[in-house]
């Protein structure tokens, strides 16, 4: 994808700081990160997300992941870790290209998880009947 920022990324047009490297994937540190040690882990072939790509991909990604994220978190003395991919637009994905965030967590860096609602009782069971019914 000629306009994609990680595509040019893995051409070498747009410079990065590479912390992984492969044939088939790649991680770099986040030009915008939510802690240090914040890392984007993204597959050399262009997929716009997660659904649109295929499962060895996706489980070839994720096993770097586990490997690369014990390190991160040692590395920046993290308490914790967040391993996560945002979906289209609405779920706060900003470049179409599949990619995970590897991001280090420390019980006080300030960060919140989700707000969450309660489910209405018959919304919850209408809607896991819809989704087991699908």
């Amino acid at each position: 994808m000629e306009d994609c920022v990680f595509c040019k990324i893995i051409k070498g047009e747009i410079p990065t700081e590479k912390v992984y490297e492969d044939d088939k994937c790649l991680a770099f540190l986040s030009i915008n990160p939510n802690n240090d040690g914040h890392t984007v882990l993204i597959p050399k072939i262009h997929y716009k997300n997660y659904f649109e790509t295929p499962d060895d991909v996706l489980a070839y990604i994720a096993s770097q992941a586990k490997k690369l994220g014990p390190i991160i978190q040692k590395v920046v003395n993290a308490e914790g870790m967040n391993i996560i991919t945002n979906i289209e637009k609405a779920a706060g994905q900003v470049v179409f290209h599949t990619h995970f965030h590897l991001i280090p967590r420390h019980i006080a860096d300030g960060h919140t998880h989700w707000r969450t609602n309660d489910y209405d009782k018959n919304l919850a069971n209408q809607t896991a009947e819809k989704i087991k019914s699908f």
